[in-house]
């Protein structure tokens, strides 16, 4: 199975697209200092109206080491994004080797109370990879 710096799924009407870059510039490889940004496409390509309440995150860098990353919203936002529009948002993750993975959760609330997660599949960060996107 390729590996890929992007991610693509859908759960309950809501997609969820990332995407990597390394920002070779921000790195200092010498001090095992390895910065990469991901950009997030959040689509509701359902019915019904849905609120980002809050973000988990599962961060594994290449020795395996897990972080978990909680907290509300995504960069100080809750975005109420209805039925065919979308919410984008850049963001970055330092990493102390040069590859690693990112995956997890939005939790979501629909405009009648109904809490779900939604899932933000696996992709890449990877400094030196042949199937690097050149920019986000």
């Amino acid at each position: 199975m390729p590996h890929t710096l992007m991610s693509d799924k859908v759960t309950d009407g809501i997609r969820v697209r990332a995407m990597a870059t390394y920002l070779r510039d921000q790195s200092q490889p010498s001090e095992n200092k390895f910065f990469f940004a991901y950009k997030i496409i959040i689509s509701n390509e359902g019915t019904k109206r849905a609120r980002l309440l809050s973000r988990h995150w599962v961060i594994i860098n290449g020795n395996g080491d897990r972080e978990d990353v909680e907290g509300p919203g995504v960069i100080g936002k809750t975005p109420n994004i209805a039925p065919g529009d979308a919410f984008e948002y850049t963001s970055f993750c330092p990493l102390n080797t040069d590859w690693g993975t990112m995956e997890g959760t939005y939790r979501m609330q629909r405009e009648d109370g109904t809490v779900f997660d939604v899932v933000i599949g696996r992709f890449y960060l990877a400094m030196n990879a042949p199937w690097m996107a050149e920019a986000l």
